[in-house]
């Protein structure tokens, strides 16, 4: 039994698997056993793998053309687990030479951790840096932050498997069993990694290494675009999710995320003016759920912003929210995002079926 199996899923990875091998490979941290999950492919990322098993004895090929989506080849990955902690690699990233020393020690000591989450390079396809992904670092920021947007970047995570086992958690679905069954939800395809790490978020025991744990690669063929109306989407019902299990768990009350969600930078438009009313709920069970932190304070600081959607209200407590916190680039985007949208013919507002208010 390794330290840390590494699940891989691919469909149709090339030309970018071999690279994201590799970086398993050289990792200065040897005890690991690398799990590749071909979903059928039908380019040379089966053949690819099957080689690298050849040559390779810590990594083995499943092949499981059958799953339905990517959150149950990953849940098929789970139960060939048998590590002490999980690596998340996926087909088209890079993982950084020390990945795995820097995750074990920060488990180190905190063995009631359910998850180590960092910061990530963005690269494009042909590996030249294009971004930086940041994310909320401590316990309590990733919490303040689970209901608006995701707080974890998915490719650069890693579980501790025993604790996720004892829960029953897996990719996709409702393992907290609050929500009535009637109201839960199952997500396969788009978020499933969302709606995992956002209830472990609830449960107060992740954090975010502030360091690039991974090169991200955003290329036109990625899940994120080629399906990003989806994942918004699937992102708003998660989001709602969320906060109702929340309030269950805490006996508050209930609050509508929608208004103040940023997925992918974009802005829900629910064709209202003033969300003031449904700010000050949301505060209210907020405050009641998590106690006051510093955190929480600066995470509802730029929910405000949001909360009027004139321009100069928006951009006033834009001024303020920038002056006492510093904006991060992502809630710079999404305020501009709204600012401009009718110069860029509503091109990062989202509406749909499902933004209707609850």
């Amino acid at each position: 039994m390794a330290t840390i199996d590494v699940l891989l899923p691919v469909r149709n990875g090339m030309p970018y698997l071999k690279e994201a091998i590799e970086s398993i490979r050289n990792q200065t941290y040897p005890d690991w056993r690398l799990l590749i999950l071909d979903h059928g492919s039908s380019d040379a990322s089966l053949q690819t793998a099957l080689e690298y098993q050849e040559k390779d004895k810590r990594i083995s090929v499943h092949s499981h053309p059958e799953a339905d989506g990517i959150g149950a080849l990953r849940n098929i990955g789970l139960e060939k687990c048998d590590s002490r902690y999980v690596l998340i690699q996926d087909a088209d990233d890079v993982s950084v030479g020390n990945r795995m020393e820097i995750v074990l020690d920060a488990f180190k000591g905190a063995p009631d951790r359910l998850a180590v989450g960092g910061e990530a390079i963005v690269i494009d396809a042909d590996g030249n840096q294009t971004g930086y992904l940041r994310a909320p670092s401590s316990s309590r920021a990733i919490t303040a932050a689970a209901f608006f947007y995701y707080p974890m970047v998915h490719p650069a995570a890693a579980i501790n498997f025993a604790a996720i086992r004892r829960l029953g958690a897996g990719y996709g679905k409702d393992f907290l069993n609050i929500v009535p069954s009637s109201e839960s939800i199952t997500v396969n395809r788009f978020a499933e990694d969302y709606i995992l790490f956002g209830q472990l978020a609830l449960l107060g025991l992740c954090v975010n290494i502030p360091v690039p744990l991974i090169k991200y690669r955003r290329h036109g063929n990625s899940v994120g675009v080629a399906h990003h109306a989806a994942q918004v989407e699937a992102s708003l019902q998660i989001s709602r999710f969320l906060s109702k299990s929340f309030c269950l768990m805490n006996r508050a009350e209930e609050f509508d995320p929608g208004p103040f969600c940023n997925h992918a930078d974009f802005v829900f438009d629910f064709q209202r003016k003033d969300y003031s009313a449904q700010f000050d709920s949301m505060v209210r069970s907020l405050w009641r759920g998590l106690g006051p932190s510093p955190e929480l304070a600066r995470e509802l600081a730029f929910r405000r912003v949001l909360a009027k959607r004139k321009s100069t209200p928006m951009m006033y407590r834009f001024m303020e929210f920038q002056c006492r916190y510093a904006a991060q680039p992502a809630e710079r985007r999404t305020v501009r995002n709204w600012l401009l949208r009718n110069l860029r013919r509503n091109k990062y507002v989202y509406r749909s079926a499902s933004c209707a208010m609850n």
